[in-house]
């Protein structure tokens, strides 16, 4: 024994490492850490999202010894392996490693990178190979391989650098106290007046009026559109107002001084700059999981001495409560609707009983497609509207709707017209009433609308100033007018929490103690440590994981890869997210993205499109063009040419606007080219996760079918406008939902509701018999045509 402390002494003095004594260990922070406020219990983290470090073996050299081996002997690694087995299986161990923060998981994969970095080390620290050598040759007291714990604990902070730091960790994420963010507004004794009330109450036309005659303000609202309106309204009322989007600088001064009133979109709100009045349009989208920390970092943060909020009654209790802990009290204004709104009784059933003023609300671009299709087949024309479009050709088609001198008097569109568009609609007809959804967990799926955006969407009928004094609400189909009553006759549950999102300062101090993990596994650790109380929640993030883990294998500064993962894009438009990876490459290697290459890339000049694909495409080339103006003002020199690619997009615009206007002729174009059997106009590519146990697809039948099954669409189709059968439940075959916009014939019409589950089996029996008896057509003979009768009287 007095040998092996000679040994010690030695390792020491050749500077081989501390030799840790065997004394118990203190518990890491992960375990000893209480947080104030939450009952003096810490957030287990997540340790599923702690990505091991890797080490490489110690490797002796030619000029470095192996000291450890001069004062000893070589390790013998098969006796090595035996005794870390050992080590590995002892409960006092695995105790000790969960008092420090290694639960069954991270302690599992400790010890593989621990025995690997021994087992393939050809020299180790001088002290680890004299307690090892120790152990193989029994020179100390039993239950001697417990000394391994130290040399043990050391390599797993190595490789779990977050063991080390847990208490800094969980305080950078600590998000209870959002308030104390904004200190210039703490400063301020803020008044706060919610104007609340359904669509179409005015409002928010309460709070512009206050805007425009105050000293200095800003605009905050949810859209693109809006904030144009707004920045619109101002100049015309001889008040000076710029207008900031993420992709748009305009000043109302020529010299680009800045104006006193601003109009932007609410993620561009500053909240340093001080204000006489600040508007905030559209508050219960607070509760968004995606965008609702933008709402919450403005009703915290503005520097305003009057805040107007302008939003549904059901958030009222709750900024109430947010202003309680910022000291600040929140005086109510209610509004009623101006202009009566009335459910028919009836349902619309066919579109020969269209009337000038109707909108078709479609929740799908094929149902926009193939609705505006059957509406000019009846020498009809019509406007077309969906979110994807750009904001100037959305205009001109509200314009085109709303000219009483136009021939166009209907309006197929999405829920996109739910805000931001002036429209005179007299008759809203909810095409389907189920929608694709992202649930609380960033899954997709299709469930019923809710009562807050039926309410939404219905009340763009009978706008007060516009031609039709009264609004009407009715469905396309009878079976769906029930539920759409009871959907709309029901409360809006109030709003219950406040979003969230990390900021680029915490997000650079996490990095700073956890340098080797990746932009994405940084917010996951984040969010698995991050501590809210019951008025707040933190935002989806699953856009900004996608775009980290897309560009993480190019070279890039923290700020700059942040500010690139919260690109608005859709991610799944391909073409765009290829473009946002391009501009990462060019950009980390400090190559400035000109309009000539830009112009290479989209191979610009651009014709009008020829069908629906190209129509798709053209849209996402303008998506492109607001991506590269959205970074060229956070990364002036780099993306320089702004203006030009503005002038050029402004150029697209219209020619989407042309396609827009030949929509029916691109369809049938696209149709015609279309493979047979084809059943969309274009797939969406929405994978669904999961459904609800209401969730439904609403679809008219888009084309022809296969020879086989032609007939047997058609009936089912026809049967089920003539009786109001409802449309196949998806709940059922999850396997058809996951090839929505793809797949077999079958499948088409399952998901069309043309054919359900019932059906398809009786129709493959039928083939079978058909098939063993020779006869391959449908109702060719007699007996045959008895087989149908029977299969309708089956499906009645």
């Amino acid at each position: 024994l007095s040998m092996c402390e000679g040994r010690r002494a030695a390792a020491l003095r050749h500077g081989g490492g501390s030799a840790l004594p065997r004394a118990r260990p203190a518990a890491a922070s992960s375990s000893s850490s209480a947080s104030a406020g939450d009952g003096g219990a810490s957030r287990t983290p997540d340790t599923s999202l702690f990505v091991p470090v890797p080490l490489k073996p110690g490797l002796a050299g030619a000029a470095e010894e192996d000291v450890g081996a001069e004062l000893t002997r070589p390790l013998d690694k098969g006796e090595v392996l035996k005794n870390l087995n050992k080590f590995y299986k002892r409960k006092e161990i695995q105790r000790l490693g969960a008092e420090n923060g290694l639960d069954a998981r991270l302690f599992h994969q400790a010890f593989i990178s621990f025995r690997k970095y021994i087992m393939e080390s050809s020299s180790v620290s001088a002290d680890l190979h004299i307690i090892l050598n120790d152990i193989c040759c029994g020179f100390v007291l039993p239950g001697h391989v417990d000394d391994l714990f130290p040399f043990f604990l050391r390599h797993a902070k190595q490789i779990f650098p977050m063991l080390d730091c847990m208490d800094d960790l969980r305080k950078i994420s600590d998000l209870r106290l959002p308030p104390n963010w904004y200190p210039d507004a703490r400063a301020i004794q803020r008044k706060i007046i919610f104007h609340a009330g359904p669509t179409n109450s005015g409002k928010t036309y309460h709070a512009i009026q206050r805007f425009l005659s105050a000293k200095s303000g800003i605009y905050c609202g949810p859209l693109k559109l809006l904030a144009h309106e707004i920045f619109q309204k101002s100049n015309d009322a001889n008040v000076p107002c710029d207008l900031v989007t993420g992709e748009e600088r305009v000043f109302a001064n020529e010299d680009s001084r800045q104006a006193p009133h601003v109009a932007c979109t609410i993620e561009m709100c500053s909240t340093n700059t001080p204000y006489e009045v600040a508007v905030i349009d559209e508050i219960q989208m607070i509760r968004d999981p995606a965008r609702g920390w933008a709402w919450t970092r403005a009703l915290l943060g503005l520097c305003a001495e009057e805040i107007h909020i302008c939003g549904e009654p059901a958030a009222i209790d709750l900024v109430t409560e947010l202003m309680y802990t910022t000291g600040e009290e929140v005086e109510v204004r209610n509004y009623e609707r101006l202009t009566p709104l009335t459910v028919l009784d009836y349902a619309l059933e066919s579109l020969d009983n269209l009337r000038p003023g109707d909108c078709i609300v479609c929740f799908s671009k094929n149902d926009i497609y193939s609705v505006s299709r059957q509406i000019e087949a009846r020498g009809l024309e019509c406007a077309v509207i969906y979110g994807s479009l750009p904001p100037g050709t959305k205009l001109e088609q509200a314009k085109k709707f709303n000219d009483p001198d136009d021939p166009c008097k209907i309006l197929v569109a999405t829920d996109a017209i739910g805000m931001g568009l002036n429209l005179c609609i007299r008759r809203i007809i909810f095409n389907s009433i189920v929608k694709p959804i992202v649930n609380e967990k960033g899954e997709k799926e299709i469930d019923t609308i809710t009562t807050s955006q039926a309410l939404q969407i219905a009340g763009r009928a009978g706008r007060f100033g516009s031609s039709f004094k009264q609004g009407e609400v009715t469905t396309m189909y009878r079976d769906d007018l029930v539920q759409l009553k009871e959907i709309l006759s029901d409360a809006v549950p109030p709003v219950k929490a406040a979003g969230l999102h990390p900021t680029p300062e915490q997000i650079e101090m996490f990095a700073y103690h956890l340098p080797d993990a990746t932009l994405s596994n940084l917010i996951d650790i984040f969010v698995s440590l991050s501590q809210v109380d019951g008025m707040y929640f933190v935002c989806n993030i699953d856009d900004f994981k996608f775009l980290a883990d897309m560009i993480q294998h190019i070279p890039l500064n923290l700020r700059s890869r942040y500010v690139f993962c919260t690109a608005p894009l859709n991610r799944k438009e391909p073409f765009v997210c290829t473009t946002l990876l391009k501009f990462a490459r060019q950009f980390s290697r400090n190559e400035p993205l000109t309009f000539d290459w830009l112009c290479r890339h989209t191979k610009w000049p651009l014709a009008a499109p020829k069908n629906i694909k190209e129509l798709v495409h053209l849209e996402a080339v303008h998506d492109v063009f607001d991506l590269y103006l959205w970074l060229s003002y956070r990364f002036m020199d780099m993306f320089p040419d702004a203006v030009l690619v503005r002038d050029i997009q402004k150029k697209l615009d219209d020619i989407i606007q042309i396609g827009v206007c030949n929509i029916t002729k691109l369809i049938r174009a696209s149709q015609s080219a279309a493979a047979p059997g084809t059943a969309e106009v274009v797939s969406e590519d929405f994978p669904l996760s999961g459904t609800k146990k209401d969730a439904r697809v609403v679809s008219d039948h888009h084309g022809a079918a296969s020879t086989e099954a032609l007939s047997i669409a058609v009936e089912a189709a026809e049967l089920r406008r003539a009786k109001n059968l409802r449309p196949s439940r998806l709940g059922s075959r999850q396997e058809d939902l996951k090839s929505y916009g793809r797949g077999s014939l079958a499948n088409r019409l399952l998901r069309e509701g043309l054919l359900t589950q019932e059906m398809l089996r009786q129709l493959e029996s039928e083939w079978q018999d058909q098939h063993r008896n020779g006869r391959y057509g449908f109702g060719s003979k007699k007996g045959d045509q008895h087989s149908s009768k029977e299969t309708r009287k089956k499906r009645k």
